[in-house]
């Protein structure tokens, strides 16, 4: 690989990557990983910690945690960033020697990471230029992930998901901590699939049709607009599986009728529709993520109803 001086610095040729799939589902083995760095481009910038947490069937079975010496001086806004200090990093091991005892640690396990790119970006490239080895894992993304489950959320960094689910946020910005708050959230992300879709597979499933399938991108019949209808001009969101219907039908009714689609619960939603399958569970206090917004925006005085699926079908006339 060619490396070529820049102000006393090595400046990285840009690697061509081979990276594993992006999986959208949960495996019930994996390692959570995290790293920090001396900045955002792994071109130019450098690993100072990386942490690994191994995981099966929701417990610990080991972890890898280590500092790296970056062979030149840290500044001060990663150090009240991060806490790493030169002084932490004077003793700590060298990238390529730290890199291969992780890449040993992580063997082909499925990798979880929360913006799982920047992570598996920098150590590709250590890898490829200290070892001459790919690193093509297989990985799930946590922020990936929560766009297609929390998308009423209006950003999706790792301190915001876990306000959303009141996790301490306190020692952030070391890798360890971060991989175990990213486990946490995986695993919360995981139940929130499993109430929203029923099953991780219908989870699996939904996402394979929403390819495709944008609440925005449904376009109603304007000779079907039902004015007088209650649902007519009204925000609505879907959310669990419906018994009678396709999502997509469904929404392409609420278009037709003149309403209003929606892929996440805000301030603007009027109507929050649960299907059959999940109204029940719901009831009994399993709530979605999505019916503890809308019952928190109704404790706000929002006008905000939430409707079972039986009584959407009676809004839009059709018995079941």
């Amino acid at each position: 690989m060619l490396e070529i001086t820049i102000g006393g610095r090595l400046k990285k040729e840009k690697i061509q990557r081979e990276k594993g799939r992006n999986l959208l589902e949960f495996p019930n083995e994996y390692v959570v990983i995290d790293i920090e760095t001396t900045g955002l481009d792994s071109t130019y910038d450098s690993i100072i910690e990386v942490a690994g947490i191994r995981y099966a069937d929701g417990i610990e079975k080991e972890r890898f945690q280590e500092l790296i010496n970056p062979q030149y001086q840290i500044n001060n806004f990663i150090y009240e960033l991060t806490g790493i200090s030169n002084e932490m990093l004077e003793d700590a091991r060298f990238e390529n020697e730290v890199m291969s005892d992780f890449y040993s640690f992580v063997g082909d396990s499925t990798v979880v990471a929360h913006n799982a790119h920047f992570d598996i970006n920098f150590i590709y490239d250590s890898l490829q230029k200290n070892h001459d080895v790919k690193f093509k894992n297989d990985f799930v993304d946590t922020l990936r992930i929560s766009r297609r489950l929390l998308s009423e959320l209006k950003s999706h960094k790792l301190i915001d998901i876990a306000t959303f689910f009141n996790f301490a946020y306190d020692n952030a910005h070391r890798a360890e901590f971060d991989a175990e708050l990213t486990y946490r959230i995986y695993e919360s992300l995981r139940e929130v699939a499993i109430k929203e879709y029923g099953s991780i597979q219908g989870f699996k499933e939904f996402c394979k049709r929403s390819s495709s399938l944008n609440a925005k991108d449904i376009v109603g019949d304007k000779g079907k607009i039902q004015v007088d209808n209650l649902l007519y001009d009204k925000v609505c969101v879907l959310t669990g599986k419906l018994e009678y219907m396709t999502r997509k039908e469904a929404m392409q009714t609420i278009a037709n009728i003149g309403g209003i689609n929606a892929n996440g619960v805000t301030k603007k939603t009027n109507y929050l529709i649960l299907g059959n399958f999940d109204y029940s569970t719901n009831i009994k206090g399993n709530k979605s993520a999505k019916m503890k917004k809308a019952e928190k925006y109704i404790l706000e005085g929002q006008d905000l109803q939430i409707l079972s699926e039986n009584a959407f079908y009676d809004l839009i006339s059709i018995k079941m």
